[in-house]
């Protein structure tokens, strides 16, 4: 999870140099700070200032904004993502870099003689293809519903733009070209890839220690404080929701002989007589090898089997007409074939590219369906779609009201249909409070739209599955929080006593670790810990195995990797688990002269590394030209604030 977001957060000072190819996405779905296009002149928001650009103050309510508006956007590829693991993952920290990075920029490209014209602005506005409307040309409404739902005004949105655009002016040349880099240089860096450390491990479990009392409340009091926020429930939303199925359809559906007969006569190709034949066929080149070809099939060997040992490539033509063989064949072998019976071989006949062997697999003759027949198939089919023209008039109806502004309440209100609100549910579409319960496919569609908006948004038509679709509005959001004490007192007490075993394991670790470093064998130090532990395990990685796990590198192996020969370390095992005890035995340096694909690689790695650096050394540069100046208590202040640490908000 953490992880996810600094591959994002990190990457090249924030995704700068993709500013102005992200501004379509940025509108559409609010995220003008996951592009790094923020701020504006002058002060940038109300409430304590974060920090201090040049004599622009950002504020702490811009950043809680623009933070919101990024966590709706990394909801698109994780829906199950909540304030709390946005805040612990460095989104916060992001989002305040990329605004003081931008604004630098911008300032620094003004003292430069750098500026945006509105006109230009315009265009790259009139040309996202969603703000277009049927005619292809700039739709003011549904520029001001992407401004809506975004929760952006038109001129803090161009402002945003203008920054973002002269940032990336000035950013892109640092990376038109990856910088070349030497080979011997390349092949230092290779040679760590195959470089190869054997080591021992010893696992200090915390189960293995004694836990100790029961706490007691003072001690769960002060311990559930500190740590409220492992504790705190994931956001959760009330959806208000109502359905338009064509099942609850009040107005009747008739279907009338009239209409019937007319469907039947529109359909009438379809209910005529019809033959039809499956065939496997082959194509010969002579005569005479069509004639063994076709002898050895009505000897019995499979006629693909067949022809594959004959060097030829059978092709099955499926439940065809006899026009349709004769197009692909000749009119001689579609004849044989359809005065043929199934299973008979057929041929060889003369085609239009040789000679044509096939056998009849399968036969499918219909007579023709008079109307009496066809209308139970006609009223079905009508009535269908009789309910979809319905379904059609209230959802364009709909439509339109929400392009009029038009609330849910009203909504509901003209189409007479029957408003709902879910309980507050997770992005998952589960009910805390009925944590096993299963969640339809239906109402998963609902929740999906609930936390795709804000309360106070335009009502969105979602939808639900291939006979109804739903007006959804977001009635309110749940910050996530911690819950009262009382209610995960067990849960509490069971994590206090872990921690407290694991600071008893960190001990015997120690004294494992101070003993191997003064000369005591690992296993031999191991035993005489006093504490009945698990064997010592070998331990032999090369870095590159490491490096290739997409997951990450667990903490053991980034130990190992920093160690010195002949030297023990310890590292946490997480969740309060225990201890690991490293000892290093030796290193086998890698040797990358004649993996040349290695030497490559790493060269280009090495290439695309440098020229984000180059990147982050000249924003840090334009930074401290500018000016810039971080209030950390008032940031740590914002955090505690969004993970809801000072206020709970609990249904």
């Amino acid at each position: 999870m953490l992880s996810f977001f600094r591959r994002i957060i990190n990457s090249k000072v924030g995704v700068v140099v993709t500013l102005a190819g992200l501004i379509v996405i940025a509108l559409m779905f609010g995220l003008t700070d996951i592009t790094g296009l923020t701020g504006g002149g002058g002060a940038t928001g109300l409430g304590e200032s974060l920090a201090t650009v040049g004599g622009t103050k950002i504020g702490a309510n811009d950043i809680r904004s623009r933070a919101q508006r990024e966590l709706e956007g990394y909801r698109q590829q994780n829906p199950t993502l909540d304030m709390a693991q946005f805040v612990a993952g460095g989104g916060v920290d992001g989002t305040l870099n990329r605004m003081i990075d931008t604004i630098a920029l911008e300032r620094f490209g003004h003292k430069q003689g750098m500026f945006v014209s509105d006109r230009l602005v315009d265009g790259r506005i009139a040309s996202i293809p969603s703000l277009q409307g049927p005619d292809g040309k700039f739709s003011q409404d549904a520029y001001d519903r992407a401004l809506k739902q975004a929760h952006q005004t038109d001129a803090a949105l161009r402002a945003d733009m203008k920054q973002g655009m002269i940032a990336q002016l000035l950013v892109t040349p640092l990376q038109a070209d990856t910088p070349q880099v030497p080979r011997a240089l390349a092949l230092t860096y290779a040679g760590l890839l195959l470089e190869k450390r054997h080591a021992q491990i010893a696992a200090i479990p915390a189960g293995a220690l004694a836990t100790g009392p029961a706490p007691t409340d003072a001690e769960l009091a002060a311990y559930y404080k500190t740590n409220a926020a492992r504790y705190s429930v994931p956001e959760r939303r009330t959806i208000r929701y109502a359905t338009v199925s064509g099942k609850a359809l009040t107005t009747p559906v008739t279907v009338s002989d009239a209409e019937i007969a007319a469907a039947y006569q529109a359909q009438i190709a379809g209910f005529r007589a019809v033959q039809r034949r499956t065939v496997v066929r082959v194509i010969v080149g002579d005569a005479a090898s069509a004639n063994a070809l076709a002898a050895k099939i009505k000897a019995g060997t499979p006629i693909d089997q067949a022809a594959r040992a004959a060097g030829l490539e059978p092709a099955t033509m499926t439940a065809l007409e006899k026009s349709a063989i004769a197009a692909q064949t000749s009119p001689a072998f579609a004849d044989a074939v359809f005065a043929a019976a199934k299973g008979s071989v057929v041929g060889p006949v003369k085609g239009t590219l040789g000679y044509v062997v096939g056998r009849v697999e399968s036969i499918d003759d219909r007579g023709e369906i008079p109307l009496a027949q066809a209308k139970a198939q006609l009223t079905e089919q009508l009535t269908t779609q009789k309910k979809n023209d319905q379904l059609r008039k209230i959802h364009d109806a709909l439509d339109d009201a929400i392009s009029n502004r038009a609330t849910f309440d009203q909504l509901v209100s003209q189409q007479k249909l029957t408003p709902q609100v879910s309980p507050p549910v997770l992005a998952s579409g589960v009910d805390p409070a009925h944590p096993d319960a299963k969640v339809p496919p239906a109402a998963k569609a609902i929740v999906d739209a609930g936390f795709a908006s804000q309360p106070g948004d335009t009502p969105q038509l979602v939808p639900v599955d291939a006979d109804s679709f739903a007006i959804v509005a977001t009635a309110k959001v749940f910050p996530s929080a911690p819950p009262p004490l009382a209610e995960i007192r067990d849960a509490v007490a069971r994590d206090f006593t872990m921690e407290r075993a694991a600071k008893a394991a960190r001990a015997v670790a120690k004294k494992v670790m101070d003993a191997a470093n003064t000369g005591t064998p690992l296993a031999q130090a191991v035993a005489a810990a006093g504490v009945k532990l698990p064997p010592v395990q070998p331990l032999d990685k090369t870095r590159a195995e490491i490096t290739a796990n997409p997951a990450g590198v667990p903490a053991p192996l980034a130990m190992l990797f920093s160690m010195a020969p002949h030297t023990a370390k310890i590292v946490a095992v997480p969740n309060n688990a225990g201890w690991f005890v490293l000892w290093l035995d030796r290193i086998d340096k890698g040797d990358a002269r004649g993996r040349p694909d290695i030497v490559a690689a790493t060269q280009a790695d090495i290439g695309k590394a440098t020229g984000g650096e180059y990147i982050q050394q000249f924003v840090k540069a334009v930074r401290g030209t500018v000016g810039v100046k971080t209030d950390a208590i008032a940031l740590a202040k914002l955090k505690a604030a969004l993970t809801g640490q000072e206020t709970t908000d609990q249904p």
